[in-house]
């Protein structure tokens, strides 16, 4: 009957029991390694990704406790069936994730001191064993479990002690930043491992089970199946989870591979291999506190190379790239180990020319280099040459660090400018013009927002009658600092550097706006304004002028927008385009600057203009040039109102007239003013030649109207 008893309980033998027992060593084991080894990928406990490896590595130890507790008990020789409550069972699993919680997370993603390693060892070697007492209590055996002290306390002691030897041993000397080798990892696993089953069995042995007779839960989970699933699904679980943990670090170990090799190439020039500007300037930096310290000189040679671009639009991009590598190998070749070369970029190099050279020696080193630059450069095959231009400045004499690449830039110009295959050294002349015009950028930018610019007009007079027809508006700047600038000093920093779009928006809408003002007044002027390039390239230019006309209740024929010749055939397709545009709409037409250009006869035609506008060059020309009669003729021929600028003496005035010009425009007559004055001498002939205003200017008008 006792026999038939113990194979009930499913252990028939020592021998089972024994491979149940190494069973559960060898899945405790397994446990502690993956738990250590996620443990290990905690960088900053307090972080979301810190809290998950630590939540991972507490669940891998957690199954380690709970299935040598199911093993370990399912060894036991009882006479009696065993039965696990699934509660019970989840409470007791819950109990081991929460001990490895508290263990691992005293000494993981923290410096292990000796304090927080006996901390984590005390709290993991308690939670042990308290779980190993939770999990015999919900077993739920009848007579309930009386526990022997002294089997206890050893076992409390045991699992502290066995706990701070695999910590001690995985988390040696609280270098986080070191971690732990596979040897380490696997003593400290093994160690834990022991610790958990030895912990287990002292604790069966303090609940003495031979004393029992019956289990209240026998007829739920079976012992033998809960034991099953412990073993194999554990171990499932665990490889998945260290499978997992192996090919994160992979992972890891590639991106940082990774990271290494593109910090690398942020300081590298991936075509020539040479460093790139950001690593040079560090470079520089240090060159530059050695220079301090030492009292010596340092040369800055800016190189560029002249002639490189036909080199990439006869033989190709490629080799252009291959010319650039030829040039930075000669270069690495040429300085001396304590030089530096660098590439910016396009056909623009670096070099940093140290140990106290004196500007003779500077030059002497320019001159050798320039030589060695323009020996012919062999590109699978064909030959091609370029020379180079450099700029030279001096370290502390030409500026501190941060402005000495941009002086030898700025000598590098002065020397290209000159012709090029030369050097030149920097002036402080070189940047005074470059900064100036920095200052009027920043200003024309704030001058924009503050309302600073304003319009001028100058009339045009009906040449037969001398009566005015119309104004020129004209821009102008009224700077804070400078006074009255003049459009030819701000327009081209404007074009440069991308603000002639908005101002040539608000000269739109300004014009329009006066225009309106004065019809309201009972003046009916007719105002003209000058088009850019840029504006003249936006598809939607007549769009804006149509809304500025109709915002201001404008009539179109009362606008007239000037082109100049040369703009006009920069792009002579895209022109002839936006004057049938802005013809269409009813805006008159005229080409600016006549004569200056190279227009042909046939474009001419095609742009359908209104009027022409001669240079001021021919007008002043005009008592000893044929020239404007020329042109005059040449616009009368094709049926266009000829305008004459710059008129200053009657001289000038008398010619024009007997040429047949249709309008006059200059000093003459009347300066550029404001609107206020303007408006004011048409009202009471104020003007200083007393030219009186077309009657046609004072039609009467009723405020809102278009015309």
């Amino acid at each position: 009957m006792a026999a038939e008893l113990v194979i009930n309980s499913g252990v028939p033998s020592a021998m089972p029991a024994a491979l149940m027992l190494l069973l559960g060593l060898a899945v405790s084991r397994l446990a502690s390694y993956v738990a250590l080894d996620l443990a290990r990928r905690v960088r900053v406990l307090r972080t979301r990704t810190g809290a998950l490896w630590l939540l991972g590595a507490a669940m891998a130890l957690s199954l380690g406790i709970w299935s040598c507790q199911i093993i370990g008990i399912a060894a036991e020789p009882l006479v009696f069936p065993l039965g696990y409550d699934g509660i019970d069972s989840l409470t007791a699993w819950a109990v081991a994730v929460a001990v490895g919680l508290a263990g691992l997370g005293a000494v993981s993603g923290r410096v292990a001191t000796p304090i927080r390693v006996g901390l984590g060892a005390f709290a993991l070697g308690t939670g042990v064993v308290g779980a190993h007492v939770v999990a015999l209590t919900s077993l739920g055996l009848q007579p309930g479990i009386t526990w022997h002290p002294l089997p206890l306390v050893a076992a409390v002691s045991g699992a502290c002690g066995g706990c701070m030897m695999a910590l001690g041993a995985f988390f040696r000397g609280g270098d986080r930043t070191r971690p732990a080798t596979v040897p380490w990892q696997t003593t400290a696993a093994l160690v834990l491992g022991a610790t958990l089953v030895a912990s287990h069995q002292l604790v069966i042995g303090a609940a003495g089970l031979g004393e029992q007779t019956a289990s209240l839960n026998a007829d739920r989970i079976a012992s033998t199946t809960l034991a099953m699933f412990a073993s194999v699904g554990s171990i499932a679980l665990l490889l998945v989870g260290l499978i997992l943990s192996i090919l994160e670090a992979r992972l890891r170990r590639s991106l940082r591979r990774a990271e290494t090799e593109l910090q690398r190439r942020s300081f590298r020039d991936g075509l020539t291999r040479l460093p790139n500007r950001l690593m040079f300037e560090g470079t520089l930096a240090q060159a530059v506190q050695q220079a301090d310290a030492s009292g010596e000189r340092m040369a800055m040679l800016f190189i560029d190379l002249d002639g490189f671009k036909p080199v990439n639009e006869s033989l190709g991009h490629h080799m252009g790239d291959l010319m650039l590598r030829e040039i930075a190998a000669r270069l690495k070749r040429f300085a001396r180990p304590e030089d530096r070369v660098a590439h910016l970029g396009g056909d623009e190099f670096l070099m940093l020319v140290r140990g106290n050279p004196s500007a003779e020696d500077a030059t002497i080193f320019a001159e050798r280099l320039q030589a060695l630059i323009g020996e012919p450069c062999n590109m699978n095959g064909r030959e091609a040459a370029v020379s180079s231009s450099v700029g030279i400045a001096m370290y502390p004499e030409n500026g501190v660090m941060a402005e000495l690449i941009a002086h030898a830039e700025a000598a590098m110009r002065a020397a290209k400018s000159g012709g090029g295959a030369t050097h030149c050294f920097f002036e402080a002349r070189m940047v005074s013009g470059a900064r100036d015009q920095f200052d009027l950028l920043r200003d024309l930018r704030r001058a924009l927002a503050e309302g600073q610019l304003h319009l001028m007009y100058q009339p045009k007079v009906h040449a037969p009658s001398g009566e005015i027809t119309g104004a020129e508006a004209l821009m102008r700047w009224q700077h804070p600092q400078r006074g009255l600038v003049g459009p030819a000093v701000f327009i081209p920093i404007a074009e440069r550097f991308g603000l002639i779009g908005a101002i040539g928006n608000w000269l739109i809408d300004e014009a329009c706006r006066q225009a309106g003002q004065w019809r309201d007044e009972g003046l009916r002027m007719r105002v003209a304004i000058n088009l850019s390039a840029y504006q003249l390239r936006h598809a939607d230019l007549a769009d804006r002028i149509d809304a500025a006309l109709k915002r201001h209740r404008i009539n179109p024929q009362l606008l007239t927008c000037e082109i100049t010749e040369s703009v006009a055939m920069e792009d002579a397709s895209n022109a002839i385009r936006m004057v049938e545009k802005l013809g269409a709409m009813g805006v008159n037409i005229s080409i600016d600057d006549f004569g200056t250009g190279y227009s042909s006869l046939a474009y001419l035609r095609k742009l359908r203009a209104g009027e022409l506008k001669i240079d001021r060059s021919f007008v002043m020309d005009l008592e000893t040039s044929a020239d404007a009669r020329a042109v005059v003729k040449l616009a009368q021929a094709l049926g266009l109102k000829v305008v004459a600028e710059g008129v200053e003496t009657e001289a000038q005035h008398e010619i024009l007239r007997a040429f047949g010009c249709h309008e006059l425009q200059g000093f003459l007559f009347a300066r550029p003013m404001s609107a206020l004055a303007l408006s004011a001498w048409a009202m009471d002939d104020e003007g200083t030649r007393g030219l009186e205003f077309r009657d046609s200017l004072y039609k009467a008008t009723v405020a809102g109207a278009l015309h």
